[in-house]
């Protein structure tokens, strides 16, 4: 059973897809803000991380820097699930290293598929 870590400081959005990623099989871990995001990393393996930008404490940014520069935390794939659509934040998530960027809002069927096809190809 992969386990995900979905990041986001909207509460509700949170307990949605625990409910729906729990219901799909997936083992679930939430996370309210960047620094608690970091620290559920370092005491546990996640097979993917979805998530936000804009956060207290800590943003997406910073997260996805901090993951990239651990060599044990590197090759978490990540999708940036945001609010955010401009190109420049779009062509910053790639920089950092994101595996997909996807906007919100979306819907969880599609984004179900996504999170299956990216742990299908890093389990390559």
């Amino acid at each position: 059973m992969a386990k995900i870590l979905f990041v986001d400081d909207e509460r509700d959005l949170v307990q949605c897809a625990k409910v729906f990623f729990e219901a799909s099989g997936y083992e679930f871990t939430g996370a309210y803000d960047g620094m608690q995001a970091i620290q559920k990393v370092k005491e546990d393996r996640f097979d993917l991380i979805c998530l936000d930008v804009s956060m207290p404490r800590l943003t997406g940014w910073d997260v996805l820097r901090t993951l990239q520069d651990d060599p044990e935390t590197a090759d978490i794939p990540v999708i940036m699930l945001t609010a955010r659509t401009q190109d420049q934040d779009k062509a910053r998530g790639w920089e950092l290293g994101c595996t997909f960027y996807h906007t919100k809002p979306f819907d969880f069927d599609e984004l179900l598929v996504l999170i299956q096809r990216i742990l299908a190809a890093s389990e390559l």
